[in-house]
């Protein structure tokens, strides 16, 4: 046994790790100079850790403006030094600068902007393959970088009243020049076919994703933009952690519905999730069912869907394309969060749910119509044209028109009388035109059906005129009962 342990201790080296297949040379070849490595089987003296969100990483050196100079390129020193240099630029590179101030460390600044990319050049280039060691230095200085406290929104402790995150103005980030080429060099090393999951899964652990994922709150869209890419990148190479983003995704869905309802990043979340659950696999695990029914559904709920609603629509429609049966419960579950007095959350709404019907099967259909068009005859007869002509498009759709052909005996009596009060008196033209073809329509399917509910109408109509004269009739003898008696009480009185 001892001797399988000296044996197993000493790796033969394969012919991937030759020389030529390394920027830096072979791992070991080199000594990091004054660069010292903090490697895991070493204790490292950790910073103290910052009270923020997200979690702060491992402060970053002190800034001297002696460390902070120009470095020769890469490209101009022996293979042998590389890895030395490499390590140095880096160190510069995890420097903290004040950009609250753009005269302030001037000099500096360049100097980092340039050795970050002169780095993302190399990364590009494809010039060969980096150590572990490297690797290690370089996720450091990632997180270094971008991990930080994010600026509280313009709404937190400054006393103001919370606004409509459409309305709010973007805060940019004055540190992006750096933060963006951070992100580049990222997003290259993540790309690259040069990358051992096997080990770059050492560095891009579960702990970074989850700091990665808290930076989506970020109010800047370039640094979502970013962060969206990454972390669809990610995702589809480091099938290990697929489970926990899935999760961890899901957690940030459930806090902004159940909570704040204040989220940046919702929208470039939810466009990474549209194109994994385009990878989904059937039969679709109950897993994913949970999230559409816990998750995607009640996203709906929100006060500003309306930011994020293009792209959560695109995700729910996918679930219903995926698997058919799934359209009962999406459609169910518009109904149960429809907006009441928001207009314009209504149109979106309509729209989306022409999406989903469009990829629904009768059987499904004939499973929710009943409470379906009660809510649409609502739609039609809403005094806010947009709301009732979109509803109206629904006849221009002919898959739609197909399933409501075939099941007009009870979708017509359900929407009836909303037509004929339309006809009748909506205000808008548009909207009253729209009603006229709708009615042909329904003639030309089946005149003896839309002649049977003309006579129901007529009829029930005929009954409420008879209730309300009956009503006004007693209303009257009231008033008449009780001006004869005030009428007597005056003259006993006298």
């Amino acid at each position: 046994m001892f001797k399988k342990i000296m044996k197993g201790g000493h790796r033969k080296p394969s012919k991937s790790d030759s020389a030529e297949n390394y920027a830096f040379g072979p791992p070991g070849s080199h000594k990091p100079g004054s660069v010292v490595v903090n490697h895991a089987s070493r204790p490292v003296l950790k910073a103290p850790e910052q009270n923020c969100s997200p979690s702060a990483p491992i402060a970053p050196p002190p800034l001297s403006t002696a460390a902070v100079e120009p470095l020769p390129l890469l490209r101009d020193v022996p293979v042998s030094e590389r890895q030395s240099l490499f390590l140095r630029k880096l160190q510069i590179c995890s420097y903290q600068l004040d950009f609250t101030n753009m005269l302030k460390t001037v000099r500096e600044k360049e100097v980092k902007r340039r050795t970050l990319l002169e780095l993302v050049d190399f990364f590009q280039s494809g010039s060969g393959k980096i150590t572990e060691v490297c690797q290690e230095e370089m996720i450091k200085m990632v997180a270094i970088n971008i991990f930080r406290c994010l600026p509280p929104a313009s709404h937190e402790n400054t006393g103001q009243e919370v606004t409509d995150p459409e309305e709010e103005e973007t805060h940019l980030d004055p540190s992006w020049p750096h933060l963006q080429l951070v992100y580049e060099l990222l997003l290259r090393y993540v790309v690259s076919s040069d990358t051992d999951t096997k080990v770059a899964k050492r560095y891009i652990d579960h702990s970074f994703v989850l700091k990665l994922i808290d930076l989506f709150d970020s109010e800047d869209p370039r640094e979502r933009e970013y962060l969206k890419t990454i972390l669809h990148r990610i995702y589809g190479k480091f099938m290990v952690h697929r489970p926990f983003i899935r999760k961890a995704i899901n957690n940030i869905f459930y806090r902004f519905i159940y909570e704040t309802e204040r989220y940046n990043g919702i929208g470039e979340l939810l466009e990474i999730l549209g194109s994994i659950i385009n990878g989904f696999a059937l039969p679709m695990k109950e897993e994913h069912k949970l999230f559409l029914a816990r998750a995607l559904i009640p996203l709906h709920k929100p006060k500003p869907v309306a930011t994020y609603h293009h792209q959560l629509s695109y995700c729910v429609t996918q679930f219903v394309e995926k698997d058919y049966k799934l359209a009962d419960t999406v459609i169910r579950g518009l109904l149960k969060y429809w907006p009441v007095t928001n207009c314009q959350k209504e149109v979106l709404f309509l729209g989306e749910l022409e999406e989903v019907l469009e990829a629904t099967q009768s059987a499904e259909f004939q499973r929710c119509m009943v409470p379906l068009f009660r809510q649409i005859a609502r739609c039609l007869n809403s005094p806010h044209f947009q709301v009732s002509e979109r509803a109206l498009f629904f006849w221009n759709n002919e898959h739609i028109v197909g399933l409501i052909a075939q099941n007009r005996h009870v979708v017509l009596p359900l929407i009836f009388e909303a037509l004929e009060k339309n006809i009748l008196g909506h205000w808008n033209q548009a909207v009253h035109g729209l009603t006229v073809n709708v009615r042909k329509m329904f003639v030309e399917v089946d005149a003896e059906l839309f002649e049977e509910c003309r006579r129901q109408y007529e009829e029930k109509t005929a009954g409420a005129r008879e209730v309300e004269d009956q009503r006004e009739m007693t209303w009257k003898r009231l008033a008449d009962v009780a001006g004869e008696r005030e009428e007597g009480i005056w003259l006993q009185s006298n």
